[in-house]
């Protein structure tokens, strides 16, 4: 009876309900619908092969099917849902559910012995994975032609293919990635995704141990190059010169006061005492010298001070030795007059090594003064007497300026 005007399904189980030898019945391509009345369908007992495709059925068709079918088509219709509970069909072994709007696999519940389905060319982006569990006596399955959404949820349905065993019928040419558009055309068997790119879990575990790496490695170095030490001192220069700065807005500019700032280790007092400042300071070319004894200025902190000296000096003279980088303030001096260098890109340092300083007696954070002593030519103090005329002729020579 197929391509008619039939448009009542109730109806039509009712013209059946009388031949009781209809084996096979044929109503693909007619009009038929079937709005869920309460009155129940009457189909004929004997009926176990039926095709309603290619009409306008909706899910409701499974409140009015023959109970005894075996082989259903319902090919072409509107079913978007197989409602679980309604139809109890278990003599269904064949079922056509291709070309309509299904999301998702439908489930055996009522179906206990579906051995047959084809769910192809339907609306199904990523198919549940447990359908062979729900499913035991399903022998093959129809699912190709679909707009599969190849993602995480996918994975499972891949690996479904695996374990089934060859149930998937035309894998893996009709199954095809359509989502997302990077993807399509990808044939199924060919994406694969790496299991902590679709472990939440384990993602977030991994992004945690990372970061806690991250977080540990960082502070490591910072501890090992002393990055909490060069901080403090930045932002202790910036407040003395704010505090200089709002209590002489006026000036323009440290005026230099002296022809150089002194660092030295307290240890290496007795020759800066008995050979630098008696040598620079007297006779000739007279050199005024700040030193930290008699130019501090009491009430100010010692960090302000060595500020205050280097910006006021024209230059600033390290005495460098192995007493020199086991010295704090040595340390803080060196910072500041290495920050002058910089910040006003000039040429204000000169190294005096006093006594050959081993590389491994050097701490990490003097990682500057290494840097300085590879590049910048430095003044050797020499054992000899005969040398030392030519010695502070070249000190002079370096740090010879007229003072306002």
């Amino acid at each position: 009876l197929q391509k008619n005007k039939f448009e009542s399904l109730r109806k039509v189980s009712f013209m059946t309900s009388h031949m009781k030898s209809l084996k096979y019945l044929d109503m693909s391509s007619n009009l038929l619908r079937h709005d869920g009345a309460d009155v129940q369908c009457q189909w004929a007992g004997s009926l176990s092969e039926l095709d309603l495709s290619s009409n306008q059925l909706a899910d409701a068709v499974f409140e009015c099917l023959p109970v005894n079918v075996k082989k259903l088509s319902l090919q072409n219709n509107q079913i978007s849902n197989v409602p679980r509970g309604v139809a109890e069909l278990k003599s269904l072994e064949e079922l056509n559910l291709a070309s309509n709007r299904l999301a998702d696999l439908p489930g055996c519940s009522g179906f206990t012995s579906l051995q047959f389905l084809n769910i192809e060319m339907n609306s199904i982006l990523t198919p549940s994975a447990d359908f062979f569990q729900s499913c035991p006596r399903v022998r093959e399955l129809q699912a190709g032609h679909n707009p599969f959404k190849c993602s995480c949820e996918l994975q499972a349905f891949i690996r479904l293919e695996r374990q089934a065993g060859g149930k998937l019928f035309g894998w893996p040419a009709a199954y095809v990635c359509e989502y997302p558009e990077g993807l399509r055309g990808t044939e199924l068997k060919d994406f694969h995704l790496s299991l902590l790119a679709c472990n939440t879990t384990l993602l977030l575990v991994t992004a945690l141990l990372l970061t806690l790496v991250l977080v540990a490695a960082v502070a490591f170095l910072c501890i090992y190059l002393d990055v909490p030490w060069y901080v403090r001192m930045t932002w202790q220069w910036t407040q003395t010169k704010r505090r200089a700065w709002h209590n002489h807005p006026g000036d323009q500019g440290a005026v230099l006061q002296f022809h150089a700032f002194i660092s030295y280790s307290e240890r290496d007092s007795p020759w800066v005492k008995n050979e630098l400042i008696p040598n620079l300071e007297k006779g000739e070319g007279c050199v005024q010298l700040c030193q930290h004894e008699r130019n501090f200025i009491p009430g100010k902190s010692i960090v302000e001070n060595i500020i205050n000296c280097i910006e006021k000096s024209y230059k600033s003279i390290f005495v460098l030795s192995p007493n020199f980088v086991q010295s704090e303030w040595c340390h803080y001096e060196l910072y500041f007059a290495h920050h002058k260098l910089f910040s006003e890109n000039s040429n204000s340092l000169i190294l005096i090594l006093l006594e050959p300083i081993p590389p491994y007696l050097i701490p990490a954070r003097y990682h500057k003064l290494k840097a300085l002593m590879a590049k910048r030519t430095y003044l050797e103090w020499p054992k000899e007497r005969s040398k030392h005329a030519l010695f502070w002729a070249n000190l002079r020579a370096a740090i010879s300026i007229n003072l306002p």
